[in-house]
């Protein structure tokens, strides 16, 4: 059955769930504001005396350590084991592993230390999260010499977990069932933070879809089309963001079920 995309979306438009963010502090508007386009109710919780419980009036967590410090790395653990107590999908964004020991080390505490649902990050990133030997500048990603549904799907399996890997094709997988997800467009690049609202919409998806790959697949050809349509009213990076948040905002269901690009496998 083909995934429908615009269901899920109208879910999130009706149900409007809380995603509590613990995330980037260069990208924290956009993440809350790409949430609200969307119809769901974004926080942003840090504070470790708070962190735990703001996790239980959500219906997701998402994390997401592109400006971590050990303190709030140590608030993310209190948030993703209440989340993981309370039962809801815990999101981590892997922004930057594979740039610095301190970046791998704490991701490896997180996924150790509590229940992650969906490990997301770009290509460079998921490989260095899966043990791969790989460097990542900055938070932007290099190429993997590596079959990366393949190198997902192992991951998944072994951290019983949705990953999910962004590029230009993106691909989710629990390593049982793998989604392409082809829709998006090249100024995505140009713009500081697409990587971490990505992040935030499958956030807001999962909270209303328990089959978090589908749930992550039909939030990224979502993001995409809404890319898509920005791209066709502008030509530069900071017009291209404001109607990026436009165009996911004013998302129908003839124009989702007509532009979507999901391929299972």
């Amino acid at each position: 059955m083909k995934p429908v995309a615009y269901d899920l979306l109208d879910r999130v438009r009706q149900q409007k769930p809380v995603v509590h963010h613990l995330t980037n502090w260069v990208t924290i508007y956009d993440c809350a504001q790409v949430v609200k386009s969307l119809g769901a109710s974004p926080v942003m919780a840090h504070a470790r005396e708070e962190a735990a419980e703001m996790a239980q009036i959500a219906s997701a967590l998402v994390l997401n350590i592109g400006t971590l410090t050990v303190e709030l790395v140590e608030a993310m653990k209190l948030a993703a084991r209440s989340a993981n107590q309370k039962g809801i999908p815990v999101i981590l964004d892997v922004c930057g592993a594979g740039a610095t020991s301190l970046r791998d080390r704490k991701c490896l505490e997180l996924l150790n230390e509590a229940r992650i649902d969906v490990i997301k990050g770009n290509v460079s990133e998921v490989a260095r999260v899966a043990g791969e030997n790989v460097r990542t500048r900055g938070v932007d990603a290099t190429e993997v010499d590596a079959d990366l549904a393949l190198l997902a799907g192992k991951l998944a399996e072994r951290r019983q977990a949705t990953v999910v890997v962004t590029g230009k094709v993106d691909i989710a997988t629990d390593g049982k069932r793998t989604y392409r997800i082809a829709n998006g467009h090249p100024l995505m690049t140009h713009v500081v933070g697409t990587g971490c609202m990505a992040a935030s919409v499958i956030g807001a998806f999962a909270a209303v879809e328990r089959d978090l790959s589908l749930a992550a697949a039909c939030a990224l050809a979502c993001f995409g089309i809404a890319a898509e349509l920005a791209a066709q009213k502008s030509s530069a990076p900071t017009e291209f963001k404001a109607q990026l948040l436009d165009s996911l905002f004013s998302l129908d269901r003839q124009t989702v079920d007509r532009l979507q690009k999901i391929e299972t496998r």
